[in-house]
């Protein structure tokens, strides 16, 4: 029970100034990334990568545009998540200016094909072109695997030079702690969860915990260990006895516009932070994981990032 996933910062140096607008520095570096990785691993004929022949091997249709292949993934599931997050929002609204370092950390699910290789020679690509609105320059000076505090395990970029990553962090999804009655859940980042085929106003614990659990699954199904050999009926029943006991949270709007349709896009969700109560030993350790992988939509360029205080129920 084993959710293993790579975690690594990108470091830069600024050679002008770069800008990063507020609440889209994670959009913006996902969306130059996007279009250099593509153009650095695609084939010239290639119009489409959901459509492509030679998709199966192509790089950038397995980490940008995953796609279930006849009897692959879940049941269902044509579209499938893609294998990484980025965490970018300590840049937004900030300006860096020349000289200056900088950087953003890129989670990456797939651990049995990691792509580190194409994240760095796209990031280098992209540093080079320019970032952000002014498309500033900068020079990727570095590459760390880290941990789970943030402390560097190995450089595995030096700026000329790769080298392979250890072995992945993991978090041990069947080792609950005892005991837990009070659960404290900070949104981070502006979080949108779904409800049926609705937006979820408040972060009811069943939401929350159904959307965490059900992004986990697919992940380890399709990227790493394989199904999570758990009673999801009746982890839902008893996620539904936990209750909301404080709900702080504030809306933050904002959009994006598609380069390619031309399109506006919402980025929007709450902030804040609810507490709940209840029997939340089991819970625990998917929620520590939602740090790293997410919850809700959009989670890609770094929506749905949250923390977590757990202690004993208070009388």
């Amino acid at each position: 029970m084993r959710f293993e996933f790579y975690r690594f910062r990108f470091r830069f140096r600024a050679a002008g100034s770069l800008y990063f607008p507020p609440y889209q520095s994670g959009n913006t570096v996902r969306g130059a990334f996007g279009s250099i990785f593509r153009r650095l691993t695609c084939r010239p004929e290639c119009r489409d990568a959901k459509t492509c022949e030679g998709r199966g091997t192509c790089p950038y249709a397995r980490v940008f545009e995953p796609r279930a292949a006849r009897g692959e993934g879940p049941s269902g599931l044509a579209d499938w998540p893609r294998p990484f997050v980025f965490r970018a929002s300590h840049l937004d609204g900030r300006t860096i200016w020349e000289g200056e370092a900088f950087h953003f950390d890129v989670h990456l699910f797939d651990v049995r094909e990691p792509a580190l290789p194409h994240f760095v020679a796209a990031f280098a690509e992209l540093a080079r072109e320019g970032l952000g609105p002014g498309r500033g320059i900068a020079s990727l000076a570095g590459v760390d695997q880290l941990g789970f505090d943030g402390e560097t395990i190995q450089r595995v970029f030096d700026g000329e030079v790769q080298t392979e990553p250890a072995a992945p962090s993991a978090v041990d999804l069947s080792a609950a702690p005892s005991r837990v009655g009070r659960v404290r859940v900070r949104f981070v980042t502006p979080t949108e969860l779904k409800a049926g085929e609705r937006l979820a106003e408040r972060p009811e614990f069943p939401i929350l915990f159904g959307r965490l659990r059900d992004r986990i699954g697919t992940l380890r199904a399709l990227y790493g260990g394989g199904p999570l050999e758990i009673d999801f009926r009746g982890m839902g029943e008893r996620a539904g006895a936990v209750r909301m006991t404080r709900c702080e949270l504030e809306w933050r709007g904002a959009d994006r516009r598609s380069s390619r349709t031309g399109q506006r896009h919402p980025l929007g969700g709450f902030v804040g932070a609810a507490e709940y109560e209840g029997d939340l030993g089991e819970f625990v350790p998917y929620l520590r994981l939602g740090r790293w992988v997410g919850v809700g939509r959009q989670t890609v360029w770094g929506k749905g990032e949250i923390k977590i205080a757990a202690g004993p129920m208070l009388r």
